[in-house]
């Protein structure tokens, strides 16, 4: 996994990347789970499946992190990590297997608001997929 934070005056910005758009995806939950829950390890208990979709790249990389807050919000589930991604680039729609566990067996502090559009990039660079997104904490 590869990403990092960025300086940011309110929220949470970071970059990440991957050899492959499906690496840069699970590079950019990495940074998301951190901001979440800092450093706290998060049993397997548990996998879930999910697709989303959107209009473009960004537009899916929006609603899969989205998934992410939904998943803790609405079924209070706090994923450990993403197992299987896959992504059709051409209709923009990706497939996902995630593990995790209750949210109520840990205790967590940062509460990520929203997942934001703003500063966001999904785009290929000297051969690496680089991702770069604001959270709102």
């Amino acid at each position: 996994m590869s990403y990092r934070f960025l300086e940011h005056t309110a929220d949470v910005k970071f970059q990440a990347e991957g050899k492959t758009l499906e690496e840069a995806f699970i590079s950019s939950a990495g940074a998301l789970n951190e901001t979440i829950r800092g450093d706290i390890l998060v049993s397997e208990a548990e996998e879930k499946s999910f697709e989303v979709s959107g209009k473009d790249l960004e537009g899916l990389l929006y609603n899969f992190l989205e998934e992410f807050l939904f998943l803790l919000d609405s079924e209070n589930f706090l994923i450990s990590k993403v197992k299987e991604i896959k992504i059709d680039e051409t209709n923009f729609i990706l497939k996902a297997i995630v593990s995790g566990d209750s949210a109520e067996n840990y205790s967590f502090t940062n509460d990520v608001k929203a997942i934001t559009y703003n500063e966001m990039f999904v785009k290929k660079e000297d051969g690496f997929w680089k991702i770069q997104t604001v959270l709102d904490v």
